[in-house]
């Protein structure tokens, strides 16, 4: 058979089709590796992930509504913020009034608007990671890979979630709840921010099994669509991680 014949036979035969939405959704946690591929291949949709993230953050706006309290949530958080239980301690009872509502409003607007959130986060998050893996590691990425892969890879939050909602329907005291770690997935959900150096809790805290296991979906999906090593990717990623850690640590040092 001549090259031409060859040619012409590989050109008939079809190309495989795409995984679907919820295939891929499925195989983040099953078989990663085929989810990214498939991204790289092109098809980068990310709707189905985007909609869970919604749907599960709505869940859990629902059960700190209905079972905490907003208002709870914020009175906690100044509680556990010193220098912020000073200036309301040192306000007029007028002047703590109104923090005490404005706060309340940004709360449940940061709640409200979750669905934007995600996606500005997402969005500029991927530029980092996009320049670092091309520029940086010699990849060949898209921008748009890079977002689709960032928005499956983190898929694993749900499960944080999905744990915060038990959590509080299983009797969490609603005087102790810490919206910033809600869920029983780091160090630092086991020891008392009002006790601990806050540097030190700020770093218990980073180290979160949820956290570690999107860095890892995140990286080996980096890698795939970039056209990389893996270990290329890991590096990316988790140097990221550790820039932004340290950063947080020493923010909390300073303030703390």
């Amino acid at each position: 058979m001549s090259d031409m014949e060859v040619h012409s036979l590989a050109q008939a035969v079809p190309e495989s089709p795409g995984l679907t939405q919820w295939q891929r959704v499925a195989n983040t946690f099953t078989a990663p590796s085929s989810t990214f591929e498939d991204i790289k291949r092109g098809h980068r949709s990310w709707w189905a992930p985007f909609l869970i993230y919604v749907l599960v953050g709505y869940i859990l706006f629902a059960a700190v509504a209905t079972k905490i309290g907003m208002q709870q949530v914020v009175d906690n958080q100044i509680r556990l913020d010193p220098k912020a239980s000073e200036r309301m301690a040192n306000a007029t009872p007028e002047q703590r009034e109104v923090g005490s509502k404005i706060s309340l409003k940004i709360t449940q607007g940061i709640f409200i608007a979750n669905p934007l959130l995600v996606l500005a986060g997402v969005a500029l998050l991927s530029v980092g990671l996009w320049g670092t893996i091309n520029f940086g590691f010699g990849g060949k990425a898209t921008y748009g890979s890079i977002f689709s892969v960032w928005m499956f890879a983190s898929l694993p939050s749900i499960v944080k979630s999905l744990l915060g909602v038990v959590v509080i329907y299983a009797g969490a005291a609603p005087e102790s709840f810490n919206i910033k770690n809600f869920a029983p997935t780091n160090l630092g959900a086991f020891l008392n921010p009002m006790e601990t150096n806050k540097a030190l809790y700020t770093l218990a805290s980073s180290l979160d099994v949820v956290t570690i296991w999107t860095l890892v979906l995140l990286g080996m999906g980096t890698a795939i669509v970039a056209g990389l090593k893996r270990s290329s990717g890991y590096v990316a990623v988790f140097g990221w991680w550790v820039i932004f850690i340290l950063i947080g640590v020493g923010i909390a040092a300073v303030t703390g």
